[in-house]
């Protein structure tokens, strides 16, 4: 097996971060939610209350500039940093942020993706980015997230069904289909060619592109694994009580002590989807 050395230096920041408090992992309880088709969804539930960051409105400090040293793991060339989640549920969940101030609604830049690869060259797993607010991010400096995975761990719950639509073959024809567009992913670490591959998924949900747009025209998520790119047009940020971030899409759900879990259970996680997305005109 191949050493991973960021995953490696992420654990022992982990450890160390914990011990003196800069690290406050989420407790949660979880379980399986029936899918209309497919795998079922994961949904864990928050014990006890939420972390301020979920629960705080209007301006908020910017926890990166500057961000904690305790939770860095490692620089990543001159404009990019790997630092931990503060608040994980996942150990060794990673953010990876920009040194000087960007913005997260603005477009994804080629540096951005060279960072990216250099992390997923030594470090793979599930990559999300939440462009606002509206799709769910909770920071405005600019900050991809990754939840590492092995090579044979299924990258998430609905990986079958994104791969569906990268064949032009989904599962079936719904809301869903009309809100998102994916395609396979290069088999290299070429920023240019997933930077382009990008652009064009942006412009193919009427996102517009950075050559006549100054930022993206809505808000939406991204999803990459190592066989796959997405992006999904978002319309709102939650629905009964839910907060639908990227990770909602891969089919990871965390309910709170807001969250109808009778709706959930009624109407299926699917639902809860559907009524946060944007169908693409």
């Amino acid at each position: 097996m191949a050493i991973e050395h960021y995953w490696d230096q992420a654990l022992e920041r982990s450890t160390a971060a914990q011990l003196n408090g800069a690290l406050v992992p989420l407790s949660t309880e979880l379980t399986r939610i029936r899918a209309r088709q497919g795998e079922p969804f994961e949904l864990r539930k928050l014990k006890g209350h939420p972390p301020s960051h979920l629960l705080a409105r209007g301006p908020k400090p910017n926890p990166f500039l500057p961000w904690d040293p305790s939770l860095e793991v490692s620089e990543i060339g001159m404009r990019h940093v790997l630092i931990l989640n503060k608040y994980p549920v996942q150990k060794g969940h990673m953010l990876l942020i920009t040194r000087e101030w960007a913005p997260q609604h603005g477009w994804l830049s080629c540096d951005d993706w060279e960072a990216l690869l250099s992390v997923d060259q030594d470090t793979k797993g599930l990559w999300f980015f939440n462009s606002s607010p509206t799709a769910g991010a909770s920071q405005p400096h600019r900050h991809l997230q990754l939840l590492r995975r092995c090579d044979d761990d299924r990258s998430c719950p609905r990986q079958e069904w994104f791969q569906s639509l990268v064949n032009s073959s989904p599962r079936e024809s719904c809301q869903l289909t009309q809100c998102c567009a994916a395609t396979a992913r290069a088999q290299n670490h070429d920023a240019q060619i997933h930077y382009q591959a990008y652009l064009t998924l942006c412009e193919k949900i009427g996102l517009g592109n950075p050559a006549e747009n100054q930022h993206p025209r809505q808000p939406y998520n991204l999803l990459l694994t190592k066989e796959w790119m997405a992006l999904i047009l978002r319309s709102r940020e939650g629905i009964a009580g839910f907060s639908i971030n990227a990770l909602g899409f891969a089919g990871y759900l965390l309910a709170t002590e807001t969250s109808d879990l009778d709706w959930l259970n009624h109407h299926g996680p699917e639902a809860l989807l559907e009524g946060v997305v944007k169908t693409i005109q």
